[in-house]
Protein backbone atom coordinates (compact mmCIF):
# COMPACT_ATOMS: atom_id res chain seq x y z
CA UNK A 1 0.00 0.00 0.00
CA UNK A 2 2.64 2.17 1.01
CA UNK A 3 4.62 1.74 -2.48
CA UNK A 4 1.76 2.72 -4.78
CA UNK A 5 1.35 6.16 -2.27
CA UNK A 6 4.94 7.32 -2.99
CA UNK A 7 4.22 6.78 -6.74
CA UNK A 8 1.44 9.30 -6.97
CA UNK A 9 3.76 11.33 -4.18
CA UNK A 10 5.84 13.48 -7.20
CA UNK A 11 2.25 13.50 -9.42
CA UNK A 12 0.47 15.35 -5.91
CA UNK A 13 2.82 17.85 -5.67
CA UNK A 14 3.27 18.73 -9.03
CA UNK A 15 -0.52 18.99 -9.37
CA UNK A 16 -0.38 21.11 -5.95
CA UNK A 17 2.30 23.46 -7.34
CA UNK A 18 0.49 24.10 -10.85
CA UNK A 19 -2.44 24.30 -9.10
CA UNK A 20 -0.92 27.22 -6.97
CA UNK A 21 -0.64 29.84 -9.49
CA UNK A 22 -2.85 32.87 -8.86
CA UNK A 23 -6.49 32.40 -10.88
CA UNK A 24 -6.63 36.27 -10.70
CA UNK A 25 -4.94 38.66 -12.91
CA UNK A 26 -4.75 42.42 -12.38
CA UNK A 27 -6.99 44.36 -15.26
CA UNK A 28 -4.76 47.19 -17.13
CA UNK A 29 -8.73 48.61 -17.95
CA UNK A 30 -9.56 48.68 -14.51
CA UNK A 31 -6.64 50.21 -13.80
CA UNK A 32 -7.28 53.04 -15.66
CA UNK A 33 -10.15 53.65 -14.43
CA UNK A 34 -8.65 54.03 -10.92
CA UNK A 35 -6.14 56.45 -12.34
CA UNK A 36 -8.64 58.59 -14.47
CA UNK A 37 -10.81 58.64 -11.10
CA UNK A 38 -7.86 59.31 -8.23
CA UNK A 39 -4.58 59.95 -10.16
CA UNK A 40 -5.90 62.19 -13.07
CA UNK A 41 -6.54 65.71 -11.20
CA UNK A 42 -2.29 66.06 -10.48
CA UNK A 43 -0.73 63.63 -13.22
CA UNK A 44 -2.30 64.65 -16.26
CA UNK A 45 -2.21 62.61 -19.50
CA UNK A 46 0.64 63.52 -22.00
CA UNK A 47 -1.95 64.31 -24.45
CA UNK A 48 -3.25 66.70 -22.35
CA UNK A 49 -0.34 68.81 -21.51
CA UNK A 50 3.58 68.09 -19.97
CA UNK A 51 3.56 67.54 -16.59
CA UNK A 52 6.29 69.21 -14.69
CA UNK A 53 9.01 67.56 -12.58
CA UNK A 54 7.27 67.80 -9.36
CA UNK A 55 3.85 66.32 -10.91
CA UNK A 56 4.96 64.01 -13.76
CA UNK A 57 2.40 63.14 -15.98
CA UNK A 58 1.25 58.81 -15.84
CA UNK A 59 3.49 58.33 -19.11
CA UNK A 60 6.36 59.92 -17.66
CA UNK A 61 6.05 57.37 -14.82
CA UNK A 62 5.74 54.53 -16.25
CA UNK A 63 8.33 55.33 -18.48
CA UNK A 64 11.11 56.07 -16.10
CA UNK A 65 13.03 52.61 -15.81
CA UNK A 66 13.54 53.86 -11.84
CA UNK A 67 9.79 53.16 -11.47
CA UNK A 68 9.70 49.32 -12.05
CA UNK A 69 6.38 47.49 -11.12
CA UNK A 70 7.90 46.76 -7.13
CA UNK A 71 8.75 50.42 -7.21
CA UNK A 72 5.18 51.11 -8.05
CA UNK A 73 3.39 49.07 -5.92
CA UNK A 74 5.42 50.12 -3.04
CA UNK A 75 4.71 54.14 -3.39
CA UNK A 76 0.73 53.12 -4.30
CA UNK A 77 0.86 51.14 -1.11
CA UNK A 78 3.01 53.56 1.09
CA UNK A 79 2.85 57.23 -0.59
CA UNK A 80 4.73 60.26 0.68
CA UNK A 81 3.39 63.72 0.64
CA UNK A 82 2.60 65.58 -1.30
CA UNK A 83 0.91 62.81 -2.80
CA UNK A 84 -2.14 61.80 -0.72
CA UNK A 85 -2.91 58.17 0.79
CA UNK A 86 -5.45 56.88 -1.36
CA UNK A 87 -5.72 53.45 0.76
CA UNK A 88 -6.19 51.38 -2.43
CA UNK A 89 -6.45 47.66 -1.98
CA UNK A 90 -4.17 45.18 -3.20
CA UNK A 91 -5.75 44.28 -6.16
CA UNK A 92 -6.38 48.15 -7.21
CA UNK A 93 -2.75 48.34 -6.65
CA UNK A 94 -1.92 45.38 -9.25
CA UNK A 95 -4.61 47.18 -11.64
CA UNK A 96 -3.08 50.24 -11.66
CA UNK A 97 0.24 49.18 -12.10
CA UNK A 98 -0.47 46.64 -15.11
CA UNK A 99 -2.23 50.03 -16.17
CA UNK A 100 0.88 52.04 -16.11
CA UNK A 101 2.94 49.07 -17.48
CA UNK A 102 0.94 49.37 -20.46
CA UNK A 103 1.90 53.01 -21.25
CA UNK A 104 5.35 51.90 -20.55
CA UNK A 105 5.15 50.17 -23.98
Amino acid sequence: MTAPFLKAVPFLLAMAIAGSSPAWAADPAEGRRIAESWCSSCHVAADRGPGTDAVPTLQRIAADPRRDPGWLRQWLNDPHPPMPDLNLSHAEIENVVAYLQTLAR
